[in-house]
């Protein structure tokens, strides 16, 4: 691995397998009584989240003391940034106390790279704006191949709000690495500018169409809408959209038997995925929160012990 963690471009297909390994036996740390690893004991990292966030912070802070390190959540409420810092000023106090690594999740896009240029510890991107969110991506392909072994050849339907998903834009890149063919479905409106038909520099497939395309998925990951990102009409009313675009109750029976079933989360149950669907018996929703925290002890032991700990 890069000494980063700032976009799926930093690690290889070899390099996700690797992870994906070693978030497996992480995994087993979470069955047993004594939930400790010493990988990173006389560690700190700090968590530094100019977003709110439930699942993404909360996992990289229980995968970080899991594996013994010393952990500190920083919200931009509770930083000097709300008093007019800079970024660079407030990156800069921060690791100028002799941390080892830090985790941020940012509303700019780009801010991630931008801090690590300043910086000489790992930095790991939590989400940066709308453009990726790699630990997620890892954790939903290492969700995917615990449930459907290799991804060589599957077909993976990513449905929602693309304009401003950066899960989306960290998925593609993670599943195309690990061979599996992606379709994006969306309404015109939000489907990302400059993205049209299948062609060989997207590197995957779009459709208008999901009735026409969940048949056909050998799993479907539901994207939520972002309310939050949007300052205009891009559908005339949640009920459009769930009729066109939900996985409704209806669109579950259209699936292949054992189709599983993803969402990053925070879900918006009966508008982008119906209850049903949610908690249906192939719903991986819930696997996902747990691989989360495997897949991030991963990363964390790779950047922040690698070598050293292996010894």
């Amino acid at each position: 691995m890069t000494r980063h963690l700032l976009s799926i471009d930093d690690v290889s297909v070899a390099d996700i397998h690797q992870l994906f390994e070693t978030a497996a036996e992480m995994h087993d740390v979470q069955k047993r009584e004594v939930k400790k690893l010493p990988a990173l004991r006389g560690r700190t990292v700090i968590n530094l989240f100019f977003e709110d966030s439930t699942r993404t912070r909360s996992s990289f802070e229980i995968a970080g003391k899991w594996l013994s390190a010393d952990v500190i959540n920083l919200s931009a409420k509770g930083s000097s940034t709300s008093k007019g810092e800079s970024l660079r000023d407030t990156v800069l106090t921060v690791t100028a106390m002799g941390i080892d690594g830090l985790v941020m999740r940012h509303s700019a896009s780009g801010a991630a790279h931008q801090v690590a240029g300043w910086l000489d510890i790992p930095v790991i991107n939590a989400g940066d704006g709308t453009h990726e969110h790699p630990t997620q991506a890892l954790l939903d392909g290492y969700t995917l191949t615990r449930r459907l072994g290799s991804l060589e050849g599957k077909h993976v339907a990513i449905v929602g709000d693309l304009t401003h998903s950066r899960v989306f834009r960290s998925n593609i890149k993670s599943l195309t690495k690990l061979g599996a063919s992606v379709t994006a479905v969306a309404p015109p409106t939000l489907m990302p500018s400059g993205v049209g038909p299948w062609s060989e520099e997207a590197g995957f497939a779009t459709s208008y169409d999901l009735d026409a395309v969940l048949p056909e998925a050998d799993a479907v990951m539901m994207l939520r809408v972002q309310k939050e990102r949007m300052s205009g009409g891009y559908f005339p009313s949640p009920r459009e959209y769930t009729v066109g675009y939900g996985l409704t109750r209806q669109r579950l029976g259209t699936l292949k038997p054992g189709t599983p079933i993803l969402h990053p989360g925070p879900m918006n149950r009966g508008l982008e995925i119906a209850a049903d669907a949610a908690d249906a018996a192939d719903s991986l929703i819930l696997d996902q929160v747990s691989a989360g925290v495997a897949v991030r002890m991963a990363v964390l032991y790779h950047l922040l012990a690698g070598e050293e700990a292996a010894q």
